[in-house]
């Protein structure tokens, strides 16, 4: 399994507002995409910022294209993101893992 790591982060006051367009747009464009185990949100705040890690599950690399597109290090962004003053990591990170557990 191939897990996708991507970190954002808005200004509290749009934080609840990004967690619904996060929720809309990455994590359910990444569970309707065929290959996908699943996804994960942390939120944390730090200041006046509250920070966003989104980690996607995948059978493989294929699968991950499919979302993703050739250019599949390249962090996927939605037209509306703009309106929450997002600041997004221009790239992600894909890891092989094993297996997933809770902590």
């Amino acid at each position: 399994m191939i897990v996708r790591t991507w970190h954002g982060c808005v200004p509290l006051k749009h934080a609840e507002g990004f967690a619904r367009h996060l929720q809309k747009t990455g994590v359910e464009h990444a569970e309707r995409t065929p290959g996908n185990r699943g996804a994960f949100v942390r939120r944390e705040t730090q200041g006046e910022w509250e920070h966003f890690f989104l980690a996607t599950y995948w059978e493989d690399l294929a699968a991950i294209k499919a979302f993703a597109g050739e250019a599949y290090q390249v962090a996927v962004t939605y037209a509306d993101d703009e309106q929450f003053e997002l600041l997004s990591d221009p790239y992600v990170f894909q890891h092989v893992v094993e297996s997933v557990s809770a902590l």
